[in-house]
């Protein structure tokens, strides 16, 4: 049997994800739709089917730790409540120069890809950057597909459009999660076993007893006051 021009045999397992009868017409419009649920499925079945494929089985070596580089996110998601396309990661993100020349930064925001990355270790996000936009036209383009007039742009980021007429290399950088990368080497299974002050879903540091109830005299100096409806 070919599927999508791959061989297969009796050992693969194929799995068809369409929308229901009755989904929502919007979700048609989002590409990232089929993705985002093959995505979670696979790592779904991954967890299901541990005892047999055994990929997360510790051996005690440096084979343990797996590293991943995931790259070309999609530039934009859809936002259907705003009939608008927002930046997936942020509008200083730089889209990919082939789907610039290609013009679908102008025409298909949809199939755009950005020039983001993260490194993950385990399954586990380690940190996150991208390269920076540093092409004036292009970051108008971006604040222009984000809902921004012209004026409101320059109104906003004028200094930083300006900065970009003066030729603003290529740059960007990467931020590393260390309470993850220690969460790991610890063999902890969540954060709040090796960060200082572990909060809980509510935010509540139970170490602290924080937040407290502000005072009278804290509520003056910020110019606030607790008003109790009836």
């Amino acid at each position: 049997m070919v599927f999508n021009g791959e061989s297969l045999t009796t050992e693969d397992l194929i799995v068809v994800i369409t929308p229901k009868p009755g989904t929502p017409a919007m979700w048609n419009f989002d590409r990232q739709w089929i993705p985002k649920r093959v995505g979670q499925l696979r790592l779904d079945l991954a967890k299901k089917y541990a005892d047999k494929h055994k990929l997360f089985e510790q051996t005690g070596t440096a084979a343990d730790y797996k590293f991943l580089w995931v790259t070309d996110f999609p530039m934009y998601e859809w936002n259907e409540e705003h009939k608008r396309w927002d930046a997936a990661h942020h509008p200083f993100t730089s889209p990919h120069e082939e789907d610039i020349k290609s013009g679908a930064l102008y025409n298909d925001k949809g199939s755009v890809r950005a020039l983001a990355y993260d490194v993950v270790l385990n399954g586990l996000e380690l940190g996150s950057g991208s390269i920076r936009i540093h092409r004036q036209d292009v970051q108008a383009e971006i604040f222009r597909s984000l809902g921004m007039s012209d004026e409101e742009a320059k109104e906003r980021f004028g200094f930083f459009l300006d900065a970009l007429e003066y030729g603003t290399p290529p740059h960007g950088g990467i931020a590393l999660g260390l309470d993850r990368i220690v969460m790991i080497l610890a063999g902890a299974s969540s954060l709040r076993e090796v960060i200082a002050f572990p909060k809980t879903a509510k935010a509540i540091d139970l170490m602290v007893d924080a937040p407290s109830p502000a005072n009278e005299q804290q509520l003056r100096d910020l110019n606030l006051r607790i008003v109790h409806k009836a």
